[in-house]
């Protein structure tokens, strides 16, 4: 009995990632094409007289809008202490909201109202 009469084997599992397919090129240049650098969260909006007393005049995009909003609500303290989700409008912020207390959910729905 010689060891050389063996021959061998692969197991079906071998047998299948061998005859697979190789994977498929790469995507060419065209392909791979950038999306467009503005969409609209980054957008640069013009704020209204109101909104521009809280975040300047200059346009902006939505995501520095909210950033800027969140800046001016801490730093005068007009997060609600028992309830931080709620913001307590000062004389500015009454002016974009329209009321004195709104929540950090609705604060986006008055935004977009104040944005062009």
């Amino acid at each position: 009995m010689t060891g050389s009469s063996k021959k061998s084997q692969t197991t079906p599992a071998k047998a299948a990632s061998a005859a697979a397919p190789a994977k498929a090129p790469a995507k060419t240049a065209e392909a791979k094409k950038a999306k467009p650098a503005t969409s609209a969260f980054t957008k640069p909006l013009q704020p209204s007289k109101e909104l521009a007393a809280v975040v300047g005049s200059a346009p902006l995009p939505r995501t520095e809008v909210v950033s800027k909003m969140w800046e001016y609500i801490k730093k005068h303290k007009l997060q609600n202490e028992a309830n931080k989700r709620e913001i307590l409008a000062d004389e500015k912020l009454t002016a974009v909201f329209g009321k004195d207390k709104v929540t950090m959910f609705e604060m986006n729905k008055f935004l977009a109202q104040h944005l062009k």
